[in-house]
């Protein structure tokens, strides 16, 4: 197991070299009705990681799928997002479908900005990084 364990050392390291953008993952809180003012406004954000490294990539096969969202048509792209495997949240907290992923900084120009929906989360003692699947709703 020795060996194993320098292995994926080696690996995790070599794959958080790949990690070119900045990601933020955090739980939206439910939408609050203010009473003054009558509007909804956003609930509060709970940050579970980040900012820090990770890496987002398209799932090749994904063609994007049309879904209505309200009034208008919305286009749902997967995408697998990487995080260091050591990557750690707070006590007693597991990534939930619904939760998201905000790229703060990438070398690709147009990612900034980009809020993706978690759909799961991959756990494993022998992967090189910890793998979230996510999409785009835009």
């Amino acid at each position: 197991m020795r060996g194993l364990g320098a292995f994926l050392a080696r690996g995790r390291q070599a794959h958080q070299e790949l990690m070119g953008e900045s990601l933020r993952l955090y739980r939206q809180g439910e939408d609050v009705f203010d009473r003054d003012t009558g509007t909804t406004v956003p609930g509060p954000q709970i940050t579970l990681y980040g900012p820090g490294p990770g890496r987002v990539k398209p799932v090749a096969q994904a063609t994007g799928t049309e879904e209505q969202a309200g009034e208008r048509e919305v286009l749902l792209r997967d995408y697998e997002v990487a995080l260091p495997w050591s990557a750690e949240l707070p006590p007693g907290v597991r990534v939930l479908a619904g939760d998201r992923v905000e790229v703060l900084a990438s070398q690709d120009p147009r990612m900034p900005g980009l809020i993706l929906w978690v759909t799961a989360a991959q756990y494993s003692g022998t992967a090189t990084a910890w793998r979230i699947s996510a999409e785009d709703r835009s």
